[in-house]
């Protein structure tokens, strides 16, 4: 008998050869896998249809290292994006939350003895007995092979000897004082999108790289601070209806200059402009970038640069200009009806305004839903429409099965979208799921490590789950980047409050409402903060601030709520628990794991709260 190595398989089109370390697909092209990816692959496959636990799982793929969950479902993510399955279908691997993972593609030994007969496919293996005959044959063969692909492969390295991160950094303009922001920051972001369709490398995001669009930023010492391998920066200017690109990409590690390129062309064929660059960086690192249909979506010069503009508002994430970056989303879809980032566009920037905006959620999210589904309707693989879907139906429609459901298609669709694993993070947290809660937002920050808002929203979780010391050292890392972050200040109030230290809460507090614009809910905590420690005439005069705002801006419910439940008024604090619940208050999710309302728990009214909420 002539068996081969018995960790070879036949499975869906594709084949393992355990000889090699292979798997190839059902033209015999090898499908670039890292090592790790692909012991994880053949550990699966060889127990196929068993449900393997995660910590089963780490142990087998990474033996003598410890290594956090994230590794894990990071290499899941890239193992299912290159065999296909980043739709969802569940063809291959299936995920059974908060347990682990199973294989359950039909799978057969790719094996052959004397007595069986070859098929007559390119990939069958030769009978042992016949290969004498054949090996002329072979070595005549491989020479022409050799003779005609040598010029390639002597030029070419495979996929996984490509750098594992790549960071573009924000464009700046030639010319100083004639900077156009929106092209500039347009540019970097129509690259990250383009280049990330190469499901063996990871992309940093915008929000980790916008802190390098300083002039000065050394590429180097910022690859470095990103994690990256390679960092790509450039310059970018236009006169007029023309436009120049300066690119140059760098090895992080040594210095060196990898390749460089200036582009001249007419402003109008910036898309042809921005293609030939990500196919001058795919060829340099070895590449192979999907086609670019749906990164851009729209070929209208006008309507693009209006989207632009809208995503250069959105990300610096106040009110006002968040509401700026819908008004240009919408001029673009008023150029170009089916442009679906735009219509993404005008979905996550609703979803973001009753968190950051006090805007009522009945306001916002039925627009913002209405958006996202448009935008599938128009791109079914728009993965941050999923998360917007995700979101939506976690902080409004309370339905948290579809919430999971869409934060999972978004991951499965790009699981290098940061925003979908802290999507997810955030709906386990609130449901109490919180070791999986953890692991999710360490993802999200293994992929976007400078993001104020994943090391703010990792100390939630962290707090959430108990582990305030964990949540302080996450906190005091994201002061590191950007002291005045108010999110992370509210957060550090949080923690102070459930310590009783009222006096440093309060500080923080402070810190919070006036880096915030006044957010409420920094003066809701206030309030609470003063009554628990007896400032009682303080704490109602801030009470009636929040009931009569001096700007007559919407108030929400639930924070109003929050303080009298502080003065210990249980007739109050449900009265106006129960007018959030009528309003679908997003802070409202929080009730399940937030203990400033233990004392409540038990009570009638409060119970039927949480059931409605579905948080029982």
């Amino acid at each position: 008998m002539a068996d081969i190595d018995e960790n070879s398989f036949i499975f869906n089109g594709f084949r393992i050869d355990g000889n090699r370390r292979l798997l190839l697909d059902d033209e015999e092209r090898p499908v670039s896998l890292t090592p790790k990816v692909f012991d994880l692959l053949l550990y699966l496959v060889q127990n196929r249809g068993k449900l393997l636990a995660k910590d089963q799982l780490m142990s087998a793929v990474w033996p003598d290292t410890i290594v956090e969950e994230s590794n894990l479902t990071q290499n899941v993510s890239i193992l299912r994006r290159a065999l296909g399955d980043a739709k969802g279908d569940n063809a291959f691997i299936v995920t059974v939350p908060g347990r682990g993972y199973k294989f359950v593609a039909e799978v057969t030994n790719d094996r052959l003895t004397d007595e069986e007969e070859v098929p007559e496919k390119p990939s069958a293996r030769i009978r042992a007995s016949h290969r004498p005959a054949l090996y002329a044959g072979i070595v005549l063969a491989a020479f022409a092979i050799v003779a005609g692909a040598f010029y390639v492969f002597a030029n070419r390295r495979t996929n996984a000897e490509a750098p594992r991160t790549l960071a573009i950094l924000p464009f700046r303009p030639l010319v100083s004082d004639n900077t156009d922001e929106a092209l500039e920051m347009g540019m970097t972001d129509t690259l990250i999108a383009r280049m990330s369709s190469d499901p063996g490398l990871i992309l940093r995001p915008l929000s980790s790289v916008r802190p390098f669009a300083r002039s000065d930023a050394d590429p180097q010492a910022a690859g470095r601070q990103l994690g990256a391998d390679t960092v790509l920066e450039g310059n970018v200017q236009r006169w007029g209806d023309k436009i120049r690109v300066n690119v140059r990409l760098i090895n992080v590690a040594s210095g060196e200059p990898l390749w460089s390129g200036t582009f001249d062309d007419k402003y109008t064929d910036v898309f042809a402009m921005e293609d030939a660059i990500s196919g001058k960086v795919a060829e340099a690192l070895k590449l192979r970038l999907a086609p670019s249909a749906g990164v851009r979506q729209t070929q209208n010069v006008e309507a693009y640069r209006l989207y632009l503009q809208g995503r250069l508002f959105q990300f610096k994430s106040t009110p006002q200009e968040i509401r700026q970056a819908i008004g240009f989303y919408e001029k673009a879809l008023e150029l170009d009806p089916s442009y679906a980032l735009a219509y993404a566009g005008i979905a996550d920037s609703y979803r973001m305004l009753p968190i950051t905006s006090d805007v009522s959620s009945s306001e916002a999210f039925p627009r913002s839903k209405e958006a996202a589904l448009k935008a599938l309707e128009l791109d079914g693989h728009s993965s941050q429409s999923h998360v917007v879907l995700g979101y939506v139906y976690s902080w409004y429609d309370w339905n948290w099965t579809a919430a999971e459901i869409e934060m999972r298609k978004a991951i499965e669709l790009d699981p290098n979208n940061p925003d979908a694993h802290r999507g997810l993070s955030i709906m386990l947290t609130v449901t109490g799921r919180h070791d999986d809660a953890i692991n999710e937002m360490r993802v999200a920050r293994t992929l976007d490590p400078l993001s104020l808002q994943t090391n703010a929203l990792e100390a939630q979780a962290l707090h959430y789950a108990g582990r305030d010391d964990e949540a302080i050292d996450r906190l005091n890392k994201t002061f590191e980047i950007e002291p005045r972050f108010w999110i992370a200040r509210l957060m550090l109030a949080r923690i102070y409050i459930g310590r009783e230290r009222w006096n440093d809460a309060l500080t923080e507090l402070d810190k919070a409402r006036s880096a915030s614009g006044g957010n409420s809910e920094s003066i809701s905590l206030a309030a609470y903060a003063l009554a628990r420690s007896s400032r009682v005439g303080e704490a109602r005069k801030v009470i009636d601030e929040l009931k009569n705002p001096a700007d007559q801006s919407y108030m929400p419910s639930y924070n109003i709520a929050l303080a009298y439940n502080g003065l210990g008024d249980k007739e109050q604090a449900l009265r106006w628990l129960e007018d959030a619940a009528e309003r679908h208050d997003v802070r409202m999710t929080l009730l399940k794991v937030d203990h400033k309302w233990d004392n409540l728990r038990g009570e009638q009214r409060f119970d039927s709260i949480m059931h409605r909420i579905g948080l029982n």
